[in-house]
């Protein structure tokens, strides 16, 4: 019973709070518990999180540690600054694969200082529908023939230090209109579209020797009812045998609402643990949200039941945790160094797109206007406004919701240029009703999400991505 516990516990990917281990997860680890994935909320700085996962190795030296780290909008080593590197959009708009593959080699030679073993990245979805929630900068672009060769150079670079890479959410999530944070998409595809359009990134980083892909919470109505994740037609048949995948499946995060949702946030975690393992995959996300010990016990005993009673193999349990082992080798030493943004303001400033002259003709008014950031890439520091105030003296910054219109025109009357940066404006409708309040303003436009295509002629720069360097860039073009 302890080398079947042990089993179970060694396909547990947990999270946990705080930036130094809690003593119970460094006892579990110790006892086999597969690894950690870690968040914002574990990270200080490379130097803090080299430290954190030494600690962790030093219980057993092959701990699997994870981290959601793609760049650009979604970043947990730079949280506190933004992203050292622009975004995927970014890199696909800048459109050089040798490009993309020398920014994926910086972070996988960044990570490997940090001790990461595997990078939850790149996203192998698409950028499909206008109104999705969750994905946007996160893909390449929306053709799958121009987004597989970046996803394809992200997976060469980043495992070029030893770093795993894992192309993410299969089948892809571009095309659904639902965050699988919160509720469960359907994907509206038949079998024959996703093989033309969603798999064909995926098999891109398969043929580029990805050693890990993650399932999406996403239902497609062909393989049944039940979303990827926890879908045998989808891990098995079509992953596996159809794609040739043989490396590991590691789940998205399981308490996320399209899985908890049906199961059960806390106690029906261990069914949808089994479930998964039994459709196929290897290691289990299940530390989104903070997590405790008396949690992985309840899982780790659900799973040891379902072997106990036949209803998961243990054979099937057994090559999950040797795939899930796989991801634990450590990287080759490397050292800690200072940030460096060269490359990736590099690849930030061939990112740009320009319409008309966007060129100050006087002092500027910033106006940066909030939303909420997806929950994929939570608060971190957004804006143009600190890059321009750094680089042209006497500039003015207005950090402002959708309902300042009345300020922002007022404070335009002594503007010698006014400059709007936005993010997604498209998907807000309120956004796009602040804009319209801005109609008699001369106002140079700055984009930092998708690009919208309501907005016609007139002076603006694109950036595809909310990463410190693509902001740095939109802002040197300007000054």
């Amino acid at each position: 019973m302890a080398d079947l516990r042990r089993l179970a516990e060694a396909v547990l990917l947990p999270g946990f709070a705080g930036t130094t281990a809690p003593d119970w997860l460094r006892r579990r680890l110790g006892e086999g518990l597969g690894g950690v994935v870690l968040f914002g909320r574990n990270v200080v700085d490379d130097e803090q999180v080299a430290a954190l996962t030494a600690a962790l190795r030093a219980e057993r030296d092959d701990v699997v540690v994870g981290i959601d780290e793609e760049g650009g909008d979604v970043t947990r080593l730079d949280v506190a600054t933004g992203s050292f590197v622009p975004g995927p959009l970014a890199l696909g708009a800048a459109d050089d694969p040798e490009l993309t593959t020398a920014v994926a080699a910086a972070l996988g030679e960044r990570l490997a200082a940090c001790g990461v073993t595997v990078n939850l990245a790149p996203c192998a979805d698409l950028t499909l529908a206008a109104q999705d929630p969750i994905i946007g900068v996160r893909a390449f672009g929306s053709d799958p023939a121009k987004a597989s060769p970046h996803v394809a150079a992200y997976v060469t670079g980043l495992q070029k230090y030893g770093v795993a890479a894992c192309a993410k959410h299969f089948p892809g999530h571009g095309a659904a209109t639902e965050d699988s944070h919160v509720a469960l998409p359907v994907l509206p595809r038949t079998v024959e579209e996703l093989r033309e359009i969603e798999l064909v990134p995926f098999a891109a980083a398969i043929g580029a020797g990805v050693r890990a892909i993650m399932s999406g919470h996403l239902v497609v109505r062909a393989w049944g009812d039940e979303p990827a994740t926890l879908n045998h037609v989808a891990l098995t048949d079509v992953l596996r045998g159809e794609l040739g995948f043989t490396g590991a499946v590691i789940t998205d995060a399981l308490e996320m609402g399209a899985v908890s949702g049906a199961y059960g946030r806390h106690d029906g975690l261990g069914t949808a643990a089994v479930r998964s393992l039994a459709a196929g995959a290897d290691a289990l996300c299940i530390g989104g949200a903070a997590f405790d010990a008396e949690t992985l016990d309840r899982i780790t005993a659900t799973i040891v039941a379902a072997v106990a009673d036949g209803t998961l193999p243990l054979e099937r349990l057994a090559d999950a945790a040797a795939r899930t082992a796989s991801l634990g080798t450590s990287p080759a030493p490397a050292s800690i160094r200072p940030v460096d943004r060269t490359l990736g303001l590099e690849a930030a400033r061939a990112a740009l797109r320009i319409q008309g002259s966007p060129r100050l003709s006087g002092v500027p008014l910033v106006v940066d206007v909030r939303t909420d950031p997806t929950i994929a890439a939570g608060p971190m520091p957004w804006g143009l406004g600190p890059h321009l105030a750094e680089l042209v003296p006497g500039t003015r910054v207005l950090n402002v919701g959708p309902d300042d219109a009345a300020a922002v025109r007022s404070a335009a009357r002594e503007a010698g240029s006014v400059v709007v940066v936005t993010r997604e404006a498209h998907r807000h409708p309120e956004v796009l009703a602040f804009l319209g309040e801005l109609s008699d303003v001369d106002y140079i436009r700055v984009e930092t999400g998708v690009p919208g295509t309501d907005f016609g002629a007139g002076d603006r720069i694109d950036t595809f991505s909310g990463s410190y360097v693509s902001l740095r860039a939109a802002a040197e073009y300007l000054a």
